[in-house]
């Protein structure tokens, strides 16, 4: 007979766990709950506002506007150049005749007395003093003096050209600068002159008054010096003024209505 075969031993039964000690648990509890939280997405952060670009208001240069800040500021530079040149106009001017002052004139003559020197040309320079000037603003006041400088002026400017120069030295002191002309032709122009204001007459409160002026003349050449000419025929127009203190004149200074004529001061 077959031998049975032996069975092997039965296999022993499972023993049951043993119950694992606080500290093991505490670790592992730690443990999973760190895998837990590894696997775990976090949570969304909520979005920032997108920054919204600074608005700055826009200069006048900004390539859009350019070229009208451009034209306004042309204009407004034209119009200070303007007044820049009335200004200058205005401080060589004499503000009651419309003439150079004596600063202006200077300049003027300056200027000609270079032009002179360079280029070997000719020229004269003429100083009047109104005669009697004085009395008549004592007599009438300043109103009837203003209206006898601004005949004087108005004749001087009709007796010369176009390019000479009729200035106010000051007070009742005129100066003519006149170009090319000969000493000879440059004295019988400043005896011109002194006729022509001799013609002049004026009425205040009913009363007839002349004036008059006295001339002196310098002529200019090649060596000819500004300040040096004015002393010059600012001499010779007192030299003049003398010789005519006691010449005959139709009128009379003090206001007497036209008669027979007398000789009369002429300061």
């Amino acid at each position: 007979m077959p031998r049975k075969k032996k069975t092997g031993a039965a296999a022993p039964k499972s023993a049951k766990p043993k119950a694992a000690t606080p500290k093991v648990a505490n670790f592992k509890a730690a443990k999973r709950r760190k895998n837990a939280g590894g696997t775990r997405k976090a949570a969304p952060r909520p979005a920032r506002p997108a920054k919204q670009p600074i608005q700055r208001p826009r200069s006048p240069a900004e390539p859009n506007d350019a070229k009208p800040a451009i034209r306004k500021l042309r204009i407004q530079l034209a119009r200070a150049r303007k007044r820049i040149e009335e200004l200058e106009a205005s401080a060589d001017t004499d503000f009651l005749l419309d003439i150079p002052n004596r600063r202006g004139f200077e300049r003027e003559f300056r200027r000609a007395i270079s032009y002179i020197k360079r280029y070997h040309a000719s020229g004269a320079l003429i100083v009047l003093d109104v005669d009697r000037l004085k009395p008549i603003n004592d007599a009438f006041g300043h109103t009837a003096g203003d209206q006898v400088l601004k005949a004087v002026a108005a004749t001087l400017l009709l007796q010369v050209r176009s390019s000479d120069v009729v200035g106010r030295l000051g007070g009742d002191e005129f100066a003519v600068l006149l170009w090319n002309l000969s000493e000879t032709d440059a004295r019988a122009k400043a005896a011109s002159l002194e006729e022509a204001i001799d013609r002049l007459s004026f009425t205040f409160r009913g009363r007839h008054v002349a004036a008059g002026a006295s001339a002196g003349v310098a002529i200019l050449g090649p060596h000819a010096e500004a300040g040096r000419a004015l002393e010059e025929a600012d001499s010779a127009m007192y030299v003049r003024k003398a010789q005519r203190r006691h010449e005959i004149t139709p009128q009379q200074v003090d206001g007497a209505a036209s008669g027979p004529a007398r000789r009369v001061s002429r300061d």
